[in-house]
């Protein structure tokens, strides 16, 4: 969908193609861009179509070039879908400046834009298409950090769901953050890289308040980049930690079964030792021998359950400081 927006009184107002002031600027609001609408953009503007299929290009980086009649700029933006199997991923943003009019381009909608266009983005300058491109910078970096905190509080609440039981579900949950993470740093990296090269190039023309807004986006984009890197090295790490827990539990459970195939090979070596023409002992012992017998299977029963509840005591005692210390981490 392709909408106009101009700024009247301080506010983005939203004009139908006809009703534009031409000594207005303009931003084209060019969102859920459908192949009818590319192909008029096209033809209306003049663009390239090899920059069309780069800002439609989901693995397109950040960059900033100048074409026949108009400037370029690629940035990526976060994205938060909760119907899609990896919730938080970015995709890029094509800005483009041309007389009076700057369009952005984007396959799909974005919060970015939807803040824009519903005026809660404080200080909107419209007027400067510089000024206005630092302000979408600006606004993507608070919500890379927003996603970045959300994307942390679920993973410790996965991380709280799997110390009671470890199942596929919670740590395909976790790879999927673990991705989401590594598209954030990805894409923040080349932000970064958008950002040093704004500073350098002579494409675009930032006066002195734009340059001090510059110095500020870049900082909050370096902040984004920390917290993105630590949030990935605690991910990676608890995905490690729960790999050797799962490892862990697979080895007690091929030890308890080493421990009943042992048990199992006793009686098969007896059974097989008599069954080869060998006299069976208390074969004629009557009842006696079945008494014996009877005996013998009560003995043993009570030594396996005395050895069995002695280990399940000790797994008891073992996990008694540690309910302790998560208590206490609670209460904390």
């Amino acid at each position: 969908m392709i909408t106009y927006w101009q700024q009247i009184h301080g506010k983005l107002v939203r004009v139908k193609k006809d009703e534009l002031n031409s000594e207005l600027k303009t931003w084209v609001d060019a969102r859920a861009i459908t192949p009818a609408e590319i192909s008029e953009l096209e033809k209306e503007f003049q663009l390239e179509s090899e920059h069309i299929v780069d800002i439609l290009d989901p693995d397109e980086l950040s960059r900033i070039e100048q074409a026949d009649g108009y400037i370029l700029v690629i940035m990526r933006l976060p994205i938060y879908d909760a119907n899609t199997e990896i919730a938080y991923y970015t995709i890029p943003l094509g800005v483009i400046i041309k007389d009076n009019y700057i369009i952005t381009i984007c396959w799909t909608d974005c919060e970015v834009l939807r803040d824009f266009s519903a005026n809660r983005v404080k200080g909107a300058r419209l007027a400067d298409f510089p000024a206005f491109m630092i302000q979408i910078l600006s606004r993507s970096d608070i919500l890379f950090l927003r996603y970045l905190k959300e994307i942390n509080r679920r993973s410790s609440s996965i991380q709280k769901e799997l110390q009671v039981s470890i199942e596929n579900k919670e740590i395909i949950q976790l790879l999927n953050l673990e991705k989401s993470l590594e598209f954030f740093t990805t894409s923040l990296a080349n932000n970064q890289v958008l950002l040093e090269k704004f500073k350098k190039t002579k494409l675009l023309k930032f006066d002195d308040e734009d340059q001090d807004w510059l110095e500020d986006v870049e900082v909050d984009n370096r902040q984004a980049i920390g917290m993105a890197d630590t949030y990935s090295n605690i991910l990676s790490g608890m995905m490690d930690a729960f790999a050797s827990v799962i490892s862990n539990n697979l080895n007690i459970v091929m030890k308890k079964l080493t421990i009943i195939n042992i048990v199992i090979m006793i009686p098969t070596f007896i059974v097989s030792f008599f069954g080869m023409n060998i006299a069976l002992p208390l074969q004629n012992s009557g009842k006696l021998g079945m008494l014996i017998v009877i005996l013998v299977c009560i003995f043993s029963t009570v030594i396996a359950s005395v050895i069995f509840s002695k280990s399940s005591s000790s797994i008891q005692q073992a996990k008694r400081p540690r309910r302790k210390k998560n208590r206490e981490r609670k209460r904390k």
